[in-house]
């Protein structure tokens, strides 16, 4: 059976050695997140945002119609996670700076949830290259999205349970295409008009935050 774009947004996908690369390479030290995937290709990595990519986290069901417009009436997306009731669509570099000022501009605040804009600056955990095991469980690391603080940035684990992130469109290639600001804004709003009252408004923001355990 051929698998679909919107398949994907409902299964976990595995990165490729491609793939890998490409996340690597947003760290200052790529060799050191590609050994640590090598010992673990479970293990959930916090890599920096403003080089390789930026991320724009989503309520989770906003999150799925933002994607799936993406899908059915643009260009795609770039590779799509999914973390504690949120969706991490991951963007050109620049997009979390531009982003919150364009959509700013459409006035729409009042029409969804809230978008938290990582960039430069920020650090963001992205999914394993494969899902853990299910049959055995184990403590994944803390989210310390935000701003850098001198942390690693492989992460620190700790022993506080939280749901695991994971990909719904996975990297698998070395220079994914990623959707740009403009892209974004015109995704968000015809998601944000088709759910018409669907949606509780709160406003957009680029000033990162934790995401819910």
């Amino acid at each position: 059976m051929t698998r679909t774009p919107q398949d994907a947004l409902h299964t976990a996908a595995y990165v490729t050695p491609a793939g890998a690369d490409w996340l690597a390479s947003a760290s200052a030290s790529p060799r050191g997140v590609q050994a640590l995937w090598a010992g673990d290709p479970t293990a959930a990595v916090t890599l920096p945002c403003g080089t390789a990519f930026d991320v724009i986290s989503m309520d989770a069901l906003f999150g799925r119609r933002v994607v799936g417009r993406l899908w059915t009436d643009g260009p795609g997306t770039g590779p799509v996670a999914a973390r504690g009731g949120r969706v991490m669509l991951f963007a050109t570099p620049g997009t979390a700076q531009r982003l919150p000022a364009l959509l700013g501009w459409e006035e729409w605040g009042a029409t969804a949830p809230p978008l938290l804009c990582y960039g430069r600056g920020d650090a963001v955990t992205v999914p394993p290259l494969f899902p853990p095991d299910p049959d055995q469980p184990e403590a994944a690391p803390l989210e310390h999205e935000g701003r850098e603080t001198g942390a690693p940035e492989t992460g620190a684990r700790e022993t506080t349970p939280v749901p695991s992130p994971r990909w719904l469109v996975a990297p698998d290639v070395r220079k994914p295409w990623l959707p740009g600001p403009e892209v974004l804004l015109w995704a968000c709003v015809r998601a944000a008009r088709a759910a018409g009252g669907d949606l509780v408004g709160t406003a957009v923001t680029s000033t990162p935050a934790v995401f819910p355990g």
